[in-house]
């Protein structure tokens, strides 16, 4: 397919970042900051949470799930709406559900209230393809990969906040004291976004053409298409979560299975024939951006597989575990953070040199090293925390590649759409990553003392090996990438 010529080809003179998108692009980097620090301070009370809410090591990963759930069927619609009526007054309703959704997460006391204050905070991931298209518009071509490079960047900062942060606070005050400490941040975030944040609606094709009989369609919402998505993946992740748990009722299982496929064949379907798609399927399927949105999935998969897997691992007892506290859980998992912190930026400014490619290739090697070596060395806390930074390293190379490719791929009238589908299937990949990794520990236990059963050393073996699998497969679809994008992606711009 030919893809239409991009405005942003001839918008820039020069190469040359303005100082107004500077000022965005630290606005913005702030989202992405609070966003993950609310994910990650919560990472080291996962036990915990086990504890408190008396549940299974396969029910605790709908914490991490439901979020992500929330995030993968909102996400395409937000880029929608933003395509729609505009891109900053979508970001401030899409902050304001956020905000409701942290301030009642330190009041929940059960697992069901926890699960649905996720699921709201999960509305706000989809305002995250809104933050990429606002940057790729006042960024230079040249440049956009720096400005997405930083965003990511300020990721791994938030991250890294909320291990330190988290830990602390999880160890001194309770896990809900994590929520509380969001508030005052998201509410002074929405005063800045509303006041500091401009964008330039008139070039926004979607809504110069309102008026146009023959683009009547172009402003509607596929909600056929979003339940259906809905059902295919909360059906396929209940399927792993009632295998997880050991439930024999096998007509029951078959049926959820059959509803998941069912559900993504309709989706398809409705996609096909709808006028307005949630999924542009002749974009998706583009021969560079359909590679790169299962690279963007591949790194979410691995994150939250991660993020899942080592907390458990930390905190259970000797010997299936290195029987630590919170705070020390925080610290193993602190140089994965440190190390995106660091290459997210480094990757954006190594890819407007280098181009997208060999950046791609590289981080897809260097991230199977990585689970490679969590595979086969996982017995030590430093051995942990040494692999967690060469993976770290190789996943911020391929997600910033891929989401440049993606962004260089797409014409500017779809790209709303576009970085809505990229988020979505990021976000698909991060919502399998904890079912898999919850499922290997439910069904690999064993019993410490005499009763309270713990994951054993197989399950972690499984984990790591299967990641090592996966990213195998980046390796052969960053191959793919180079063999199939044009030059002018291949080598710095």
């Amino acid at each position: 397919m030919v893809m239409p010529k991009d405005e942003n080809d001839i918008r820039f003179p020069s190469d040359k970042i303005p100082q107004s998108a500077w000022k965005t692009l630290a606005i913005l980097s702030l989202i992405a900051t609070m966003s993950m620090y609310a994910e990650t301070m919560l990472v080291p009370a996962i036990p915990d949470l086990i504890k408190d809410f008396s549940i299974s090591y396969s029910t605790s990963s709908w914490i991490l799930t439901t979020y992500l759930i929330a995030g993968a069927i909102m996400t395409p619609i937000s880029g929608k709406l933003s395509d729609i009526y505009g891109k900053k007054k979508v970001l401030l309703i899409i902050m304001i559900i956020y905000a409701a959704g942290v301030s009642a997460g330190g009041f929940t006391t059960d697992i069901y209230s926890m699960l649905l204050v996720r699921l709201v905070q999960g509305i706000g991931m989809s305002m995250f393809p809104i933050a990429f298209g606002i940057i790729r518009e006042q960024f230079p071509r040249s440049k956009i990969a720096i400005g997405q490079g930083i965003i990511t960047s300020m990721f791994a900062a938030g991250a890294v906040l909320g291990l330190v942060a988290g830990g602390h606070l999880i160890q001194n005050f309770g896990w809900p004291a994590t929520f509380f400490s969001i508030i005052p941040v998201a509410l002074a975030l929405l005063v800045i976004i509303k006041k500091f944040i401009h964008v330039d609606e008139t070039q926004n094709p979607n809504i110069a053409s309102e008026s146009k009989p023959n683009e009547k369609f172009r402003n509607k919402i596929d909600i056929p298409g979003a339940i259906a998505l809905a059902v295919s993946i909360t059906s396929f992740l209940l399927t792993l979560t009632f295998v997880e748990n050991g439930i024999s009722n096998s007509f029951l299982i078959i049926g959820l299975l059959g509803i998941a496929i069912i559900s993504l064949i309709l989706f398809v379907m409705i996609e096909r024939k709808t006028k307005a798609p949630l999924v542009d399927f002749k974009v998706l399927l583009h021969k560079s951006i359909f590679p790169a949105n299962i690279m963007v999935m591949i790194v979410g998969l691995s994150m939250f597989m991660v993020f899942q897997t080592i907390p458990v691992l930390v905190r259970s007892p000797i010997p299936l575990g290195f029987g630590e506290d919170p705070l020390t859980t925080a610290n193993v998992q602190l140089p994965f953070a440190l190390v995106l912190l660091i290459f997210g930026p480094a990757s954006g400014f190594i890819i407007s040199k280098l181009g997208s490619i060999k950046p791609i290739i590289a981080g897809s090697i260097i991230g199977a090293a990585g689970f490679l070596s969590l595979f086969l060395f996982h017995s030590t806390e430093s051995l942990v925390a040494t692999n967690l930074a060469i993976l770290s390293a190789g996943l911020s190379l391929t997600n910033v590649g891929a989401m440049n490719i993606v962004m260089l791929a797409t014409p500017k009238q779809s790209i709303g759409v576009s970085l809505g589908m990229s988020t979505l299937i990021r976000i698909i990949g991060a919502s399998i990553g904890p079912a898999i990794a919850g499922m290997y520990m439910q069904t690999h236990q064993v019993a410490v003392n005499g009763s309270t059963k713990f994951p054993s050393a197989d399950s972690y073996n499984l984990i790591f090996l299967t990641a090592t699998i996966i990213s195998m497969v980046s390796i052969i679809l960053a191959v793919i990438l180079w063999k199939t994008v044009p030059k002018h992606h291949v080598h710095a711009v």
